[in-house]
């Protein structure tokens, strides 16, 4: 909540970028199009639609700025870009048939859509001006003209869409029917059976695994590995070793003064009652009246925590804290009524009420620093901080740019190159890109590394978190079929999980039938067998089951009788469930009236969705059928293949 009293104009720099970004990803899909910067008419074209295009160079555009904004990995690209042109071609066609049924826009309409999808441009109602909105949209690589272009089809293909939606009819049965599904509970009995438990009976006999392995030889062959001398230094050890000298401290201290100077700043705290939504002349009298209390002597954080409404929207805010703001405050973070009020007072005084945007504050300054140069006793710990950090980061360097070279000169002494540079030296055979390094742990950067370099070689610095590493290669061991002893493991542990997976079944079956051979008793039948059997509390569709997970797993239960046994029903960590449905509660229908229009809402959304689904798809036929949506195969293949092989 603290944040929410700073000045606007700092911070809505930061919500721009912010919500720009945010608007920007969030609408890539139907905005790119026009990120073109000036297409020019020799722009290869991949699709038309009506009488605009979808060129090579707005595709490419869209496909690196949903990597840079990392919404994809690479290795997916040749399956989604389909995808992504095809929504386009969607955009456009619904776009060319908003056109056709007289769907138009305003510049008036454009504003309101910007106004409500990015309201930080509009602090206090007031627009932050053309030169804050170009500079936040530049960032985005867009300009005004093509944002605004962009937001007027994606306003259009809304409002055809809004179509579909407003013509949805919703009969009372449909509503009185999704309403006895939603609400309906149910109680049930489980046992869930686990792979671990299974796991003794599924070892395989030495000679079963050898017999298995004489029959797939070619399923196991070794890959390259190499023998591997790394060096390493680390940071923190790197920092033991290393002190200032209060002259080193003194001398940083002279030339860094500036570095240390601090504005005027105090501490606060203060207690809100908001005004939003509520009679401005009750929130004043009742905040008078604890003005009153405080300056006749009442514990002023005994008040702040039973009467304070900053509280953080749930995240925690000074109400908490008896109104304590924290950190110091200087001139222009807080809104300029709470600013002048703060800044005003001596220490200890309370303030008269003050009014804000958010209400009514009572605030009481808790302590004063006047502008000016923190001594070198102040700033002493600090400074030596800054010594070490910057010392161990030139030693780190040092070690970087001169430990490669000396080892690459005399490859066959990692030891005392190690040793000049005060490294650990760790040894790394049969090292295999993913495995973990001595020191270091598993690392993608190492693995990249090493992966060329041939017997002799000498890898570049590799960092890794704190550390620095160097690895000499002292020999490849080339591909390889794998013997039995090497693959044994990986044999054995493929046998136990496929083994305990069909054990789970069959003993999960094999429950099933005892208990309906004790006549529909699962408890009984589960304890023959040495398992435990929980019960639920009841249950609807969206809810969640205890030592379970969600109700979804036991959703055939909501159309079985009561008693039946069902399953078994596959869960995430590999094992299953058998169930018995105890009892059914049917919807509270006195709740009705209160979710109806929730309800018709919700089918009227699904339905909406799945209309404008097969009106999109049927738009599209008929303008390809029309020969208004064209589409160059030729230019896609050559597109997808270029992200294939790069």
């Amino acid at each position: 909540m603290f944040d929410l009293f700073r000045s606007r104009d700092k911070a809505v720099r930061i919500l721009l970028g912010a919500l720009l970004l945010l608007v920007a990803f969030s609408m890539l899909t139907y905005l790119v199009p026009n990120y073109n910067n000036g297409t020019t008419s020799s722009d290869t074209v991949i699709a038309e639609v009506g009488k605009t295009t979808i060129t090579l160079a707005e595709t490419q555009r869209l496909i690196q700025s949903t990597l840079r904004s990392r919404q994809l990995p690479t290795e997916i690209l040749p399956t989604y870009i389909p995808q992504m042109l095809d929504q386009m071609v969607t955009d456009r066609a619904m776009e060319l048939e908003a056109a056709r049924l007289g769907i138009q826009v305003s510049d008036a309409d454009v504003a309101e859509a910007i106004r409500q999808l990015v309201p930080s441009l509009f602090p206090d109602g007031k627009f932050v001006g053309k030169e804050a909105y170009a500079s936040m949209l530049a960032q985005q690589n867009m300009t005004i003209d093509q944002f605004e272009s962009d937001l007027k089809r994606q306003v259009a293909i809304s409002r055809l869409r809004d179509i579909a939606l407003e013509g949805t009819v919703v009969t009372q049965p449909e509503i009185e029917a999704a309403f006895r599904k939603k609400g309906e509970k149910i109680k049930v009995e489980f046992v869930r059976l686990t792979a671990d438990k299974y796991k003794a009976e599924s070892e395989p006999t030495l000679q079963e695994m050898q017999n298995y392995f004489k029959v797939n030889p070619a399923q196991y062959t070794s890959p390259e590995k190499k023998n591997l001398t790394v060096l390493v230094i680390d940071q923190s050890k790197v920092e033991a070793t290393v002190n200032p000298t209060e002259a080193d401290l003194q001398r940083m201290y002279a030339q860094n003064q500036e570095a240390f100077r601090t504005p005027e700043r105090v501490k606060a705290r203060h207690i809100l009652l908001k005004t939003e939504g509520k009679q401005d002349a009750a929130v004043k009298a009742k905040a008078e009246s604890l003005l009153k209390q405080i300056k006749a002597g009442a514990d002023f954080a005994k008040l702040a925590k039973e009467n304070s409404e900053d509280n953080g929207g749930g995240t925690g805010g000074s109400a908490a804290n008896g109104g304590d703001l924290g950190d110091w405050i200087t001139h222009g973070q807080m809104v300029p009524e709470f600013d002048k009020a703060i800044f005003s007072l001596k220490v200890g005084e309370t303030s008269d009420l003050v009014k804000t945007q958010y209400g009514y504050h009572i605030v009481q300054t808790l302590a004063r620093q006047d502008a000016g140069i923190r001594s070198f006793a102040e700033v002493k710990g600090e400074l030596a901080a800054q010594w070490k950090k910057q010392r161990v980061n030139d030693l780190m360097q040092q070690v970087s740019d001169k430990a490669q070279p000396a080892l690459q000169k005399d490859p066959t002494h990692p030891e005392k190159v190690a040793a000049d540079f005060n490294m650990d030296v760790v040894r790394a055979d049969g090292f295999l890109a993913g495995a973990a390094v001595p020191e270091l742990g598993p690392s993608a950067d190492f693995d990249q590394a090493v992966a060329t370099l041939k017997k002799g070689e000498v890898s570049q610095p590799i960092s890794s978190g704190n550390k620095v590493a160097l690895a000499i290669v002292n020999d490849v061991i080339p591909p390889h079929p794998s013997s039995f002893e090497e693959v044994q493991s990986q044999i054995r542990e493929m046998t136990v999980r496929n083994r305990s997976t069909a054990a789970v079944q069959k003993h999960a079956n094999e429950l099933i039938e005892k208990a309906k051979a004790m006549g529909g008793d699962l408890a009984k039948a589960a304890k023959s067998m040495g398992l435990d059997i929980k019960t639920s509390t009841e249950v609807d569709r969206a809810g969640k089951i205890e030592g379970l997970g969600i109700a979804s797993y036991v959703s055939e239960g909501f159309s079985k009788p009561d008693g039946t046994i069902f399953g078994p029903v596959g869960v995430p960590d590999g094992g299953t469930i058998v169930a018995k449905v105890i009892s059914h509660s049917d919807a509270d229908m006195s709740q009705l009236a209160a979710q109806r229009s929730e309800i018709r809402d919700e089918i009227k959304s699904q339905k909406a969705r799945e209309r404008n689904t097969l009106f999109e798809s049927g738009l599209k036929d008929m303008l390809i059928k029309q020969g208004k949506i064209k589409i160059h195969q030729d230019v896609i293949t050559r597109l997808i293949a270029n992200y294939r092989t790069s």
